[in-house]
């Protein structure tokens, strides 16, 4: 058993709670439970333009019904907009964090002239500007000043050309490195809010979060992470990102891809069926049982080493 476990859920209520979302809250839940930890809900609602009316409401009435039991009361990040500005004002002390003037279109435009100057090819992340999670690399136009008459739109983190290596208990070693990989990242948004990089990262700490178990479409943000904890002397996490479930199309299952809400009349249908997406072989017959009796199950049966090192995994709509 590791001492002093903690973990976490940390859904956004930009709508409800979907079978992916469920698959991260089983397999974290489990891990924590498992190894005598505790179990924390975080509401990550800072982006607050996403954040859909009541959906903030209803998943915490679905968790309920599915039977999770977190610990202690739940943290808003739209509560800790003090704590986030503080942070920032001390890394801008540091000279740590820069303002930006960049437009995304400049960003782009610069991405664009990278490209079309590519010598071949085999040309380099870096050259052509794609950052590592798909978006674009910062070109460091304004990391030693603001250019003439221009004004700060956004807080940019400074990172240099460090190895940010770190094993996951999932998917194994990952490396990057930042400089090339994703350059100097947002802190604080031009429109005004903490961006979710900052806002993680130090409620994580505040939390004394020492395991982060999340789906696998954020482990290429877990090297940022990583070197925001470095710059603010945090603590480590160890970090275990699960596979993510994937549509027909190979789309990650979202609100965005319509994936259906889940059903609080099927919860230990469902649970049973994120359990197998997981690698655990829980008994078909539990799909028929009760929530209380597919979690007696589950605890006393997790292991994690059965969780598949993959990425993602195309799984079937629930019937």
């Amino acid at each position: 058993m590791k001492p002093n476990y903690r973990g976490r859920f940390a859904p956004s209520p930009t709508g409800p709670l979907h079978f992916g979302s469920l698959v991260a809250a089983v397999g974290s839940y489990l891990d924590a439970r498992a190894q005598g930890g505790e179990w924390l809900l975080r509401m990550e609602d800072v982006d607050t333009p996403r954040n859909v009316p009541g959906a903030a409401a209803r998943i915490l009435a679905t968790l309920e019904a599915f039977g999770f039991e977190w610990d202690g009361p739940v943290l808003w990040q739209s509560q800790r907009l003090a704590a986030y500005a503080a942070v920032l004002a001390q890394l801008q002390a540091a000279g740590l964090a820069y303002g930006c003037a960049c437009s995304r279109k400049e960003i782009a435009d610069s991405a664009s002239q990278a490209t079309s100057q590519a010598a071949s090819p085999a040309t380099t992340r870096a050259t052509i500007q794609t950052a590592i999670d798909g978006g674009l690399i910062y070109p460091g136009t304004c990391r030693h000043g603001l250019p003439a008459g221009r004004s700060a739109r956004a807080w940019r983190l400074r990172v240099n050309d460090e190895e940010i290596a770190f094993t996951d208990r999932v998917q194994g070693r990952v490396v990057q490195r930042l400089a090339c990989d994703v350059g100097d990242f947002v802190l604080h948004r031009a429109d005004g809010l903490f961006a979710y990089q900052l806002a993680v990262t130090v409620d994580d700490d505040f939390q004394g979060i020492s395991d982060i178990v999340r789906g696998a479409d954020l482990l290429a943000s877990t090297p940022r992470q990583i070197w925001l904890q470095r710059c603010l002397g945090f603590a480590e996490p160890r970090y275990a990102h699960l596979p993510v479930a994937t549509n027909a199309a190979g789309e990650k299952l979202s609100k965005q891809t319509l994936a259906p809400a889940l059903e609080v009349a099927k919860a230990a249908y469902s649970l049973v069926r994120a359990l197998q997406f997981l690698g655990q072989p829980v008994p078909e017959a539990l799909a028929r049982a009760s929530v209380k009796d597919v979690w007696a199950w589950a605890r006393e049966n997790w292991r994690f080493p059965l969780i598949p090192p993959v990425a993602t995994i195309a799984w079937p709509t629930l019937p």
